[in-house]
């Protein structure tokens, strides 16, 4: 029997497919998002589903660890990714996973980082009340051993005295998270912004 999922959790994950599917930030089956759910549970997109088109069918329900409650569906490939966005940070209510061309072009010729500082986007960033900053968007490897990159992830937090809540993985695609669906689409949507600036401004 499939676990109940809240409507509003639903919802929110078919509309952010829509929202990012309008930019072209999630080609193909590309991509994936989540909510948080009360009792330690994360309601997440499934496998395989463009995102432009997702139903409530296309949506499951995961434990803190990625285990299914219905062993019958198979969330998406990533879905420990967000998990480990959910076990480090409480105050994370929504994860998007999203494939850019800006972001997946950056991070290919990225160092460990990228720096961002000027944009008055970045207020979207918490604690950044002035265009007047900078961040540092980390960048990860590659790796389709999930669990091991999400060990190195972990150990890079460790390390961070101030974490800004999005990465990158190279080649990749793009994490960003917040305390509510809207407010993911708006920080992801200010950082897309921002590296899109920075692509044009380093092919001019």
């Amino acid at each position: 029997m499939r676990a109940t999922i809240p409507d509003a959790a639903i919802q929110a994950i078919i509309g952010a497919g829509r929202r990012m599917d309008r930019f072209h930030w999630v080609p193909a089956t590309a991509g994936n998002f989540s909510v948080r759910l009360p009792g330690g549970r994360v309601a997440i997109t499934r496998s395989g589903q463009h995102k432009g088109f997702l139903g409530p069918d296309s949506v499951m329900v995961v434990d803190l660890e990625g285990r299914p409650e219905d062993p019958a569906l198979r969330p998406s490939a990533e879905t420990l990714l967000h998990c480990g966005i959910y076990r480090r940070f409480p105050e994370a209510g929504a994860v998007l996973h999203g494939h850019s061309i800006a972001n997946t072009v950056l991070s290919r010729a990225a160092g460990d980082s990228i720096a961002l500082a000027g944009y008055e986007l970045l207020k979207a960033f918490p604690g950044l009340p002035t265009h007047e900053a900078s961040v540092a968007v980390p960048v990860f490897g590659n790796d389709q051993d999930i669990p091991r990159l999400q060990a190195v992830v972990d150990s890079r937090w460790d390390g961070l005295a101030s974490i800004p809540p999005g990465y990158l993985i190279r080649g990749h695609g793009v994490y960003v998270w917040a305390p509510d669906m809207d407010a993911a689409l708006a920080r992801l949507e200010a950082l897309e912004f921002m590296l899109e600036c920075e692509m044009r401004e380093r092919r001019s």
